[in-house]
């Protein structure tokens, strides 16, 4: 079992957990009890901190947030999955 942990990254006011796999450092937050602009300020301001290709932001949203990925395409590449609940995980890496 993967042990996670809470993590403060500046300007967010959502709850950041940071985990470790495969030698991958993982950001993660869940943002579907949000009302938007809050889901795409907290993204913005955790991709910030994302600066090599061995970490990754994973947000967990309600909706897929394509207004937010015309934002970011010049430096980050997102993966969104559909979950049984209806909501997306997606991942954001910083482009190589």
């Amino acid at each position: 079992m993967i042990e996670k942990s809470k993590v403060e990254i500046p300007m967010t006011t959502l709850e950041f957990l940071t985990y470790e796999d495969n030698g991958i450092r993982y950001y993660e937050f869940d943002a579907t009890e949000c009302q938007p602009p809050e889901p795409m300020v907290n993204t913005m301001h955790a991709l910030q901190h994302i600066k090599s290709e061995n970490e990754c932001l994973v947000g967990i949203f309600f909706h897929e947030p394509t207004p937010l990925y015309a934002k970011i395409e010049e430096f980050f590449e997102y993966n969104a999955t559909e979950l049984e609940s209806g909501d997306f995980r997606i991942e954001f890496r910083r482009k190589v």
